[in-house]
């Protein structure tokens, strides 16, 4: 059985927050009694991850998504529950803890602006006492995997975002941490970066079994890396399972993109669930409990000038953005209860 790192049970968050009250008098009536709300921004959550998964932590804005990570890395005290990370607990057992992490955060640097990352590098190495035989070894890999053997020697203002980003990501890995935290790692970034910084990740997952948690607005991120993902929506968990059961969530719904030989005018296609369309093609979805699919995809080639058919699984993006919007809980294979 795989070793689980990461155990977090019952977890909240609540915070205080002062009232304002409009008008002179109630303003000047709060300096004397202080009136707060509390904002419940974790409202109990329960969580496993094992050693060497890659897993992904999505959420739309002001989910508690962050304040999950903080408190998973000791940075803030939850109100509620325990968390067990690689036998440490975060917020009790800081200092100690934080040697055994790494992290990156897409929009903070740990590198100097003026100095070449080689000098990052060799502080980390003096901070986390790495022997010298291993920092060479480390550092002559990440360079062949990551592109870098140049420019490491360069002012890091003189890099590219993409250049910077792999030089981060080494600063997080240096030092072969069993943890690493990913906030955004390719935000920015051009697809061959991204694609460089992603195989990156993976590797070290398989080589090293790190244990990755990534959270990111960009799904290909989720879908490219990711064995395992946790959405997270209004303080509480609403979906904990794998890529291919998120991918599979709307199994009984097909999108259908058929490109034309010459133009079809619109309106012929007005018994049909029009996604998009242009003059010469069109995307079509299709419930497949309420239709056979096959018998469509037949009427569609009897009824119009076709020149290809493509028939997909619903768009991963339509699948989360449903999730965000709903008030459910996907608890099991299509199983679904009410978030209270």
């Amino acid at each position: 059985m795989d070793e689980i790192i990461i155990k977090v049970q019952g977890l909240r968050k609540t915070f205080k927050k002062l009232r304002k009250k409009e008008g002179f008098l109630s303003s000047f009536r709060s300096l004397l009694i202080r009136d707060f709300e509390r904002i419940h921004s974790v409202k109990g959550i329960d969580m496993e991850i094992r050693k060497g998964e890659i897993r992904g932590i999505i959420g739309p804005n002001g989910a508690g998504k962050s304040t999950t990570i903080k408190m998973l890395s000791g940075i803030l005290f939850p109100t509620e529950g325990t968390v067990d990370v690689m036998g440490f607990t975060p917020w009790l057992d800081r200092e100690r803890y934080v040697r055994h992490l790494g992290v990156l955060f897409g929009q903070k640097s740990q590198l100097w602006w003026d100095l070449p990352p080689i000098d990052t590098f060799l502080l980390i190495k003096e901070m986390y006492r790495i022997p010298e035989e291993d920092f060479k070894a480390r550092l002559n890999r990440f360079k062949s995997m990551l592109q870098i053997e140049r420019i490491i020697y360069q002012p890091v203002r003189t890099l590219s975002l993409g250049e910077r980003m792999k030089c981060e990501l080494v600063c997080a890995v240096l030092h072969e941490p069993p943890l690493v935290f990913l906030d955004e790692p390719t935000i920015g970034l051009d697809i061959v970066s991204k694609e460089t910084i992603r195989e990156f990740i993976k590797q070290m997952s398989r080589d090293k079994q790190t244990t990755f948690i990534v959270t990111t607005h960009d799904l290909a991120d989720i879908e490219n890396l990711c064995d395992r993902v946790t959405i997270i929506n209004k303080g509480t968990i609403v979906f904990d399972d794998s890529m291919e059961r998120l991918s599979s969530y709307f199994s009984n719904r097909k999108v259908v993109e058929i490109k034309f030989t010459q133009p079809v005018e619109e309106k012929l296609l007005d018994s049909y669930k029009v996604i998009s369309s242009g003059a010469m093609s069109v995307s079509i979805e299709i419930d497949t409990g309420e239709f056979d699919l096959k018998k469509v995809i037949f009427e569609i080639l009897d009824r119009f000038p076709v020149l290809d058919v493509n028939i997909m699984n619903i768009p991963i993006e339509e699948v989360i953005k449903h999730i965000y919007s709903h008030e459910e809980k996907v608890v099991g294979y299509g199983e679904k209860v009410g978030v209270g």
